[in-house]
């Protein structure tokens, strides 16, 4: 008689257990997985807390192709089931661009700059042509009508626009002077202005790269007011010393002076 007590009492604890069991795990209670993939991050929360679900960021990534902060990837897939109170695990694009330098792509070919500009995420919107010691070179890069240095930092996906040589012109033009600029402010002068480009580069001094930027033009050859063809290139020595860049009488550089 005790046996069966205590076969009885085990089957009734048995089916409270399970019982209890399957109250606590909610089984069989299922909610229908909604789609949040382009959502924002708070968007993509709120529809899933509607369902009974929530949200965990396991990556980030970046992509051009859609917006900034919204969901990429989400796991478990739209459609599928899961119990409520589970966690939906999804990848969230980037929600600030990322940052490229642009390199120095003077004088490479113009192939050659177009494939680096690819693979560091910008893009080449138009291609304009200018007279030029040597066809197809680069002469310069610009970002919204503004010319850009080597080091200049853009938004990976940004569009540049590309000045290209297309070889000497046919009409003559007088050289400016360039005492007292900056390479950077000499190489657009140049191209905008007079149709021009930038030729032999010589420095007084072994140039330091974080001081580059710095160097102004003391002498330049052809001098000014000399009359040359579209296209030419112009040869410009540097210094870091003001003093002598206004004082300097312009002269043609020796020509085993360059590097």
């Amino acid at each position: 008689m005790n046996l069966g007590i205590a076969v009885v009492v085990g089957i009734i604890l048995i089916f409270v257990v399970f019982g209890w069991l399957k109250h606590y795990t909610q089984h069989g209670v299922e909610v229908e997985v909604p789609n949040i993939v382009g959502l924002q991050k708070t968007e993509a929360e709120q529809c899933l807390a509607d369902s009974g679900l929530k949200i965990v960021i396991i990556d980030s990534t970046f992509s051009n192709n859609v917006p900034l902060g919204t969901i990429v990837e989400q796991n478990p897939p739209e459609g599928s089931h899961a119990k409520k109170d589970r966690s939906v695990y999804v990848i969230i694009n980037s929600s600030f661009h990322r940052q490229v330098e642009v390199p120095d792509l003077h004088d490479i070919s113009y192939r050659q700059a177009q494939t680096t500009l690819q693979a560091i995420g910008l893009r080449i919107g138009r291609v304009l042509y200018e007279p030029s010691e040597y066809r197809d070179i680069v002469l310069e890069l610009r970002h919204e009508g503004e010319p850009l240095n080597a080091g200049d930092k853009l938004d990976e996906g940004s569009e540049v626009t590309m000045v290209v040589g297309k070889g000497k012109g046919t009409e003559k033009v007088k050289v400016p002077s360039l005492q007292g600029k900056t390479l950077a402010e000499v190489r657009a002068l140049l191209i905008e202005h007079y149709h021009l480009t930038v030729g032999l580069v010589r420095y007084d001094e072994t140039p330091a790269p974080d001081k580059i930027e710095e160097y102004i033009i003391y002498q330049q050859s052809p001098t000014p007011g000399t009359s040359v063809l579209e296209g030419t290139g112009i040869d410009v020595n540097l210094t870091l010393d003001v003093e002598k860049a206004i004082t300097q009488t312009v002269e043609e550089p020796e020509e085993d002076d360059f590097f």
